[in-house]
């Protein structure tokens, strides 16, 4: 605790005093921080953050003035400003709000959840060493940057569907009532599992590509591997069954914004992302990017370059090979691994692959080693 407390937490809040002091932006991020308190601003007064420019906003400011294309797009979805506005509110009635004090929040309780997915104290401690002190995602808590905000949702989610697959096999010498309670109980566990995955997929498109590993997990004590095609469909409705309250939260969160305004909300979020249009984003990052830049295959950072032909030749097999192996053995450790490695490879044949990015991805390639490691242990114990 110590150790979060003076690595992560301190610096954190310090940076908060600094930015409140002026000017605005000196010590945050833009769109983690600036874009997003005034999303919330444009929540409240009724105006829809995807029509809306920044250009009146402290983002303005921020940033190389050839690089500031997200003065015109707001690029994350819904529920990043939708479960932040309450805290925004009781932030300026105590006449003090960073959006940061929201990524904090969260993290403590994902750090506080993460243990409960193994059961030795060192591997508990493990995991919170390796998720609370990511050296690369470290820096991006301290200014801002809003991909710890997905991480919580995500590792809330897993943390939930331990406790309900934990839970599911009933043991053969419970009473009646007692098998009905820890079914009630794995049934709450697995509705907060997905409606936490839910939430996850409504803050970033990063979310998604974790669909099909978290849903193959969710088919946990189906023998996949020894299905043929004939049984596939059995599986698909009861998938339907389990994972509708996440569809249902995404819509609500989602809809509104699409029947305001559908081009406006895809052109903030996909097209800016993409390069498209007169103010999309630029070639940036540790990617496949950098040959285009250096080979002189776009007159600028601006330029248009098909990236989707190298996604999916890279994503699309990786993709397909990783989803046959979770069903041939349907662990969480391969659900982690494969989430994390799929994204890696799809954003590395991206248009940009920020350091954020990596900082995001490492957590879960953390997760499946000593959650591997522990089930093997017991494995061997055993």
């Amino acid at each position: 605790t110590g150790i979060l407390l003076s690595a992560l937490y301190l610096p954190t809040l310090k940076l908060m005093l600094l930015d409140a002091q002026g000017p605005r932006g000196s010590y945050s991020h833009d769109g983690g921080v600036l874009q997003t308190e005034a999303t919330i601003d444009f929540l409240l007064h009724g105006k829809n953050p995807y029509i809306e420019d920044y250009t009146d906003t402290p983002l303005a400011t921020w940033g190389h003035p050839d690089f500031r294309t997200a003065l015109y797009h707001y690029p994350y979805l819904p529920w990043t400003f939708l479960f932040s506005a309450p805290f925004y509110l009781l932030g300026k009635a105590l006449g003090f709000y960073d959006q940061r004090l929201v990524y904090l929040l969260l993290l403590t309780g994902a750090l506080i959840a993460v243990p409960h997915l193994v059961t030795q104290t060192r591997h508990k401690l493990a995991l919170v060493a390796l998720v609370g002190l990511n050296p690369l995602m470290g820096l991006d808590i301290m200014f801002g940057q809003n991909d710890v905000f997905v991480l919580c949702w995500l590792l809330l989610a897993l943390v939930g569907w331990q406790q309900w697959d934990a839970l599911s096999p009933a043991s053969q010498s419970m009473g009646v009532d007692s098998h009905g309670k820890r079914e009630l109980r794995a049934r709450i566990y697995r509705l907060l599992a997905v409606l936490a995955f839910g939430a996850a997929c409504a803050s970033k498109p990063t979310a998604w590509f974790f669909a099909p590993f978290f849903g193959l997990l969710l088919l946990a004590h189906q023998d996949l591997g020894r299905m043929g095609w004939r049984q596939w469909p059995a599986m698909i409705v009861l998938l339907l069954r389990r994972v509708w309250p996440a569809f249902l939260l995404f819509t609500l969160c989602v809809l509104p914004y699409v029947l305001w305004d559908a081009f406006a909300i895809y052109d903030d979020v996909w097209r800016w992302s993409n390069g498209q249009g007169e103010t999309g984003y630029q070639i940036w990052g540790w990617g496949a990017s950098n040959f285009v830049l250096a080979l002189g295959l776009v007159n600028d950072r601006f330029g248009q370059w098909p990236f989707w032909r190298l996604e999916v030749l890279l994503a699309l097999p990786t993709l397909v090979w990783f989803f046959a192996r979770q069903i041939r053995a349907n662990t969480f450790a391969h659900a982690c691994w494969h989430y994390g490695l799929f994204l890696l490879v799809f954003l590395y044949s991206s248009r940009f692959l920020n350091e954020n990015y990596l900082a995001f991805i490492l957590p879960f390639l953390a997760l499946g080693i000593v959650t591997s490691y522990c089930s093997s242990s017991r494995s061997s114990n055993s």
